[in-house]
């Protein structure tokens, strides 16, 4: 099916855009550390901004408690920010609804730009309160999408806003559908490189994988429940029971493992050692994967004509445990944008593609994590649902 997206609105020269992005940004003391999501989204807000909209943003950040405010949460970095971006000024509101918000939306004029407080200070986002979703809708012709990253998420700003507004996707939301869709229906052969922490979160994304993909290429936290799986010593490393029992379950041979490790121990006065995954001792920690699986890795990635990368293959965050994930992140980087088409998303993957600065010549780099994978899996999609052309 395709999605109907802002191109696909007759006029929208002199009317208030309702726009939910997905602004969700690491902050520090007011610093924004890294603002990939928001130049991501400029193609929509010039677009609309170019036709004479007047556009209101509304975006979430962080999670905070219920209901409750939080001035480390406010979204006005963000506006800021975005102003750099656009050379505009935005102005900030403090709120979502309510009198200021109208006040100030019945004096925008076209290519003007507000932003709303946090829609997560709302008690009834998370609960897609209906009542929620018709105030916001209230100030609005139109409702755009272009949240990707929390499209997964039944909240009242992505689900119940469109029985009150006609509902479009921003551009961000057809490339990434566009995107996605490829890996689900990829040149063959395709390589899924898959990292991070938790087997239970990545299941389903593993079989689904495993049915299309030539290799399954797997590290980091998840790696360990594989390789405990077939009865090898994992030492203190990440893992555990459940996690042990799914990789028994789904293992099958197109999923390959590391051949050898990067490990520390408290009795070797953590000093780094490389040793081979039948060689990890009952007090060492696997932080990274080894020479020898990065090598063997490479040359599944060399062989690819369509790439998938999500999660870090090894304790990223760590000085000292990062080469496996930035050798790989090279090696998908230099096979994309050409002879493979290749994808990678997720936070730390977009973090270890930005420090290779090879950032650029993957084809593309999804915005979103959860939604990514629920997308792949065919899992439900409330802020997608109603903005497909029927």
């Amino acid at each position: 099916m395709r999605i109907k997206t802002i191109k696909k609105i007759s006029n929208i020269n002199n009317r208030v855009v309702l726009l939910r992005s997905d602004f969700n940004v690491p902050i520090e003391h007011g610093i924004i550390k890294n603002d990939f999501k928001i130049s991501r989204a400029l193609p929509t807000l010039n677009y609309l901004i170019n036709n004479g909209a007047k556009v209101v943003i509304l975006t979430h950040l962080g999670r905070p408690e219920q209901g409750k405010r939080a001035r480390d949460l406010s979204t006005r970095p963000i506006a800021d920010r975005l102003g750099k971006y656009l050379k505009k000024t935005i102005k900030h509101l403090d709120t979502c609804h309510g009198f200021a918000v109208d006040t100030a939306v019945n004096k925008m004029k076209p290519g003007q730009i507000i932003m709303l407080e946090n829609i997560r200070f709302e008690p009834g986002e998370t609960k897609n309160s209906k009542r929620l979703a018709k105030k916001l809708a209230s100030i609005a012709k139109y409702y755009v999408n272009d949240a990707f990253g929390v499209s997964h998420r039944n909240h009242a700003s992505l689900a119940a806003i469109k029985n009150y507004l006609p509902g479009f996707a921003g551009l961000v939301v057809a490339e990434e559908i566009k995107h996605l869709s490829r890996v689900l229906r990829p040149e063959n052969p395709l390589i899924s490189v898959i990292g991070g922490v938790k087997l239970a979160i990545k299941m389903p994304l593993i079989k689904k994988l495993s049915r299309i993909s030539h290799r399954v290429l797997v590290g980091g936290a998840l790696a360990n429940d594989f390789l405990a799986a077939h009865g090898l010593e994992i030492g203190k490393s990440i893992s555990d029971k459940k996690g042990i029992a799914i990789a028994k379950r789904i293992y099958n041979k197109k999923i390959i493992l590391p051949l050898d490790a990067v490990v520390s121990s408290r009795e070797k006065k953590w000093r780094v050692r490389v040793v081979s995954v039948n060689k990890v001792g009952k007090n060492d920690y696997i932080f990274d994967i080894g020479p020898q699986t990065i090598k063997l890795y490479s040359k599944f990635i060399k062989q690819a004509k369509t790439i998938f990368w999500n999660g870090p293959l090894g304790m990223f965050e760590d000085g000292r445990f990062k080469h496996g994930t930035l050798a790989l992140a090279q090696v998908i980087a230099a096979r994309s944008s050409g002879k493979a088409f290749g994808v990678a998303g997720g936070g730390e993957t977009v973090a270890a593609l930005q420090a290779t600065k090879m950032f650029e010549h993957v084809d593309w780099v999804s915005t979103g994590g959860g939604a990514m994978l629920s997308f792949l899996t065919g899992a439900k999609m409330p802020g997608l649902k109603g903005l497909y052309v029927k």
